[in-house]
């Protein structure tokens, strides 16, 4: 007997410390269709489908696949009664391959021996059906996150699941990748399949789904046919008031230049070749630059040269009108430094660890303490340096003074290129970064830490060189209710329990609270809800009106034409077209982005 409903959810209730996740919420699954889950930030919608795939125990009720009562204990129960998931967070083992993770838990083997050719030529078939570019003996670390989603998806298809969940899964993916899953999403509908299908994007769920249940608080509201609702409904039905989709916004008023980029090189070695080639442009106070395009394209690379994740081959990169006293004084430390250069090069090499001491002494005489200290340190860092051969002196910025007059600040511009990443974010730079997991968070760290994590050291947090837990915790509190992060235990929740969205919303708090002259922002809306993102939009917006230059980094082209005042194209690691988004339209950007047409963009600067 066939049932037409494969999955049924009855009376689901699951909580965690503080919070529950999901109260009473049922929900049905027909045979054939693409079912969205939508809702907030923390309603509950992954903990309702990690029950489902057997991560979580539900407190109480039951679960009927294909009209069959069943406990999923765990993911292997899942995966024999014919479940797969795709998690918001990549469950990928990084230093294997594509192909090793796929085959992962299901191995090919013949006579005990591991065979995974057996299965290859399926899985290029796969990719060709699903227009997959994927490279199977490619390492997981050395993919980008687009690559990795895909290689999650291949998981789940390999093991000939019927019912498939998506969590979030156009949150990593270009526009035209996403086209590319909805209908790989509707083809295998047609197959037989069904889906459930978790996002916070409207549009997909308008374009693909046939129903869509809503969640807010942990509690469902209901389900609808896709085709007699819209977009204003949904999201006045998920958020509780009505939501402004297209931002209403005042003409910018740009004014000084905060950054300037000129003729930057940046040579990868990850990717064993250069990756931006001669980019020049600047960004102003009051003023929001998008750069558009589509994914591996050298977007993310000229953003690591410009936050110091990724060292610059040639070019300048300048941050303008900076307080930069201590590099007046670091300079004149260099000054004398290089006139004892080859006496204390001897000494060092004959004295080794005892050069600390005497290097402090001799410039405690000279300078003062302070001073001293660092020039001490100095030398300690390059002795225990074992790639260096020989010595080499640090060689600080050119500073140019603005400002010589005594007893005031003094501002001037900074040259970045060699400046550490700690060095950058002290002189003015705030930075949102596109994968929230690796670069932005502590994730076994509580909510407190992460948000004083790159200012912990501060005269604020700081006293005697001993942390003030009771200011980190009042400035951690404030932001956790001005850019509403929700969490089972506040700022003592241990990150990785959280949502996505709502450690994105930690980030996008931390860094925009900040208040740096320039904020670098990476997809600072991913995985957000449709209430979340017009937030964070109205405070990008906020700090563009309060006269803070804002480089903005963007795959959704809706995005870039809500908030942008002016949009670069990069194409191949080159800008190749310059915009005004009330002049041009998200066809016109398609074509820049995918290389088939570019302007003579010389005179950008």
């Amino acid at each position: 007997m066939e049932y037409e409903n494969v999955i049924e959810m009855k009376h689901i209730s699951k909580s965690f410390p503080g919070i529950k996740a999901n109260d009473n919420i049922s929900l049905t699954l027909r045979k054939g269709e693409i079912h969205a889950l939508l809702g907030e930030n923390g309603a509950g919608k992954s903990t309702l489908m990690s029950i489902l795939f057997g991560m979580y125990k539900p407190d109480e009720g039951e679960i009927y696949v294909n009209g069959k009562k069943c406990e999923i204990k765990n993911p292997n129960d899942a995966t024999r009664l014919g479940i797969g998931m795709v998690h918001q967070h990549f469950k990928l083992v990084e230093c294997y391959t594509a192909l090793q993770n796929i085959i992962l838990g299901a191995e090919p083997t013949k006579f005990g021996f591991l065979r995974p050719k057996i299965v290859r030529q399926s899985l290029e078939d796969l990719c060709q059906k699903l227009n997959f570019h994927l490279n199977l003996d490619e390492k997981i670390e050395d993919m980008p996150v687009g690559q990795q989603q895909k290689v999650e998806i291949l998981k789940m298809l390999y093991r000939n699941n019927d019912i498939l969940i998506f969590d979030e899964p156009t949150a990593v993916l270009t526009p035209q990748e996403i086209d590319e899953l909805m209908e790989s999403m509707k083809k295998l509908a047609k197959e037989g399949k069904s889906i459930l299908f978790i996002s916070h994007k409207l549009r997909e769920i308008m374009s693909v789904s046939d129903r869509v249940t809503v969640l807010q608080k942990g509690k469902c509201l209901g389900t609808l046919n896709t085709k007699d609702t819209n977009p204003d409904e949904l999201s006045k039905l998920m958020v509780g008031r009505d939501v402004e989709l297209v931002l209403k916004k005042e003409e910018s008023k740009p004014k000084e230049s905060i950054l300037t980029v000129k003729n930057l090189n940046v040579y990868s070695n990850e990717k064993k070749k250069e990756v931006v080639h001669d980019v020049s442009f600047n960004v102003r106070a009051g003023e929001i630059v998008c750069i558009a395009g589509i994914e591996g394209n050298g977007q993310s690379d000229l953003i690591y040269a410009l936050t110091g994740l990724e060292r610059v081959k040639s070019g300048e990169i300048i941050l303008h009108n900076v307080d930069a006293k201590e590099y007046i004084e670091k300079n004149e430390l260099i000054k004398t430094k290089n006139n004892f250069s080859k006496y204390l090069d001897l000494i060092k090499t004959k004295i080794g660890l005892a050069f600390y001491t005497v290097s402090y002494w001799l410039n405690f005489l000279w300078f003062n303490v302070k001073k001293g200290f660092n020039f001490g340190l100095f030398f300690v860092k390059n002795l225990f340096n074992k790639n260096k051969k020989e010595f080499v002196y640090q060689e600080f910025p050119k500073f140019v003074p603005y400002n010589e007059v005594k007893n005031q600040p003094t501002v001037g511009d900074i040259h970045l290129e060699r400046l550490s990443i700690r060095e950058r974010s002290l002189r003015g730079i705030s930075y949102i970064p596109e994968d929230r997991h690796k670069h932005g968070l502590v994730l076994d760290f509580n909510l407190r830490d992460n948000i004083v994590l790159n200012t912990y050291f501060s005269k604020d947090f700081q006293k005697f060189g001993f942390i003030n837990n009771k200011m980190k915790a009042k400035y951690s509190e404030q932001i956790i209710e001005k850019y509403d992060v929700r969490s089972g235990k506040g700022i003592d929740t241990i990150v990785r329990s959280m949502s996505g969205g709502n450690q994105q919303k930690a980030i996008v708090g931390r860094e925009l609270s900040k208040n740096c002259p320039l904020i670098v922002a990476v997809q600072p809306t991913r995985g957000l809800d449709v209430g979340a993102i017009e937030a964070i939009h109205h405070h990008i917006l906020d700090a563009r009106d309060a006269g803070n230059a804002v480089l903005l980094v963007s795959l959704e082209l809706d995005e870039v034409m809500n908030l942008a005042d002016r949009i670069l194209v990069m194409f191949n690691g080159e800008i190749v077209g310059q915009f005004n988004p009330k002049e041009t339209n998200a066809n016109e950007l398609g074509l820049y982005m995918s290389g088939a047409k570019r302007d003579n963009v010389d005179a950008i600067l």
